[in-house]
């Protein structure tokens, strides 16, 4: 299957959440197998000759699912399944002079490295950032980025930063068009124009010609932003080695205490669920890692919770109602747990 097939094949269906965990069988079309690093092999160690072992994880497409991710061996309580960079990310707003500008790591004035009011925490990060920044040093922000503090709004700030990637030409405009949309009603399309011209306006300021920004349609815009609504993950930095995952899992869900958002391709896939075997876990940047917060079967779904796991039913289904845009129907829902 070439690349273009595999994106339209698997663009036709929707992130679910289903109240079943269905194990994947061989007859189930096998899209997707991860290359990206398992940083905890199944015997606990690794050999320095062989090298990490690719992830125990396959992505399939299932009737009650939709795409969902599926354990291919035994995977160990406390194991990292896999890490994940992101494809795009962009740290709060209230965040901004405290975190790099590029990976999200914390940061002090002492390690700091400023470029035109923002910093990064190392050379490597502000050379890594030219893929969007020297597009984005272009322009001036403060109208768009006063209209997102003041309606309390952060994912236009990941539109505005992929749509200086795809400028540069370090994207492609349909980078994230694999991912789930949301369902938007017209009212709340409406309410993304402004963002959308504020977006566009400041890039025309800027001088960015029209051969460049072709694809910056209002279309395009709210395209993105229907995928970031439902696929982007807020992260909250846990200080060192965090060990206990259960205490993670239930960490405050307030905007507030993220450091940014950001989007990733692999972690999308991963289906609801609000009793998850599988949690995202972020050490020292924006970098993701997939840890098992209980023993997973071989053949068994991987599914993740999107919010604060201890909150109440009603809590957890207005929360995702609110924000995500769907009712869960996992067993835990179900039985008003």
């Amino acid at each position: 299957m070439s690349p273009l097939a595999f994106v339209l094949t698997l663009s036709c269906y929707r992130r679910w959440p289903s109240r079943f965990s269905t194990p994947y069988s061989h007859n189930l079309l096998v899209l997707f197998s991860s290359t990206a690093t398992t940083i905890t092999p199944p015997n606990g160690k690794e050999s320095p000759s062989s090298g990490p072992a690719p992830p125990p994880i396959r992505v399939a497409l299932t009737e009650s699912t939709g795409r969902a991710v599926f354990a291919t061996r035994r995977i160990g309580a406390g194991d990292t399944i896999h890490t994940a960079k992101p494809i795009v990310s962009h740290p709060s707003l209230s965040a901004i002079t405290t975190v790099c500008y590029f990976c999200l790591k914390k940061i002090n004035a002492v390690t700091a490295s400023q470029s035109q009011g923002v910093s990064f925490c190392s050379e490597n990060c502000k050379e890594s950032s030219k893929v969007f920044y020297d597009v984005e040093k272009k322009a001036d922000w403060l109208a768009f980025d006063d209209y997102c503090r003041t309606q309390g709004l952060k994912y236009p700030l990941l539109v505005k930063r992929l749509a200086c990637m795809v400028i540069s030409g370090a994207a492609p405009a349909g980078i994230l068009d694999i991912l789930q949309p949301a369902n938007l009603t017209q009212g709340m399309i409406l309410k993304m124009e402004e963002g959308f011209h504020l977006l566009r306006n400041a890039l025309v300021k800027a001088n960015i010609g029209d051969e460049h920004m072709s694809f910056l349609t209002k279309q395009w815009y709210t395209d993105v932003l229907a995928r970031i609504r439902i696929n982007a993950f807020r992260i909250e930095l846990a200080a060192g080695v965090y060990e206990d995952l259960l205490s993670l899992a239930s960490a405050s869900i307030e905007a507030e205490a993220a450091v940014g958002n950001a989007i990733y391709m692999l972690p999308s896939f991963y289906n609801l669920d609000c009793d998850p075997n599988t949690h995202i876990v972020w050490i020292e940047n924006a970098d993701a890692k997939l840890k098992a917060l209980r023993d997973i079967d071989e053949g068994e779904e991987l599914r993740i919770c999107y919010i604060d796991a201890s909150m109440s039913c009603d809590a957890r289904e207005s929360l995702l109602s609110q924000g995500f845009g769907f009712k869960c129907n996992c067993l835990r829902c179900m039985s008003g747990d």
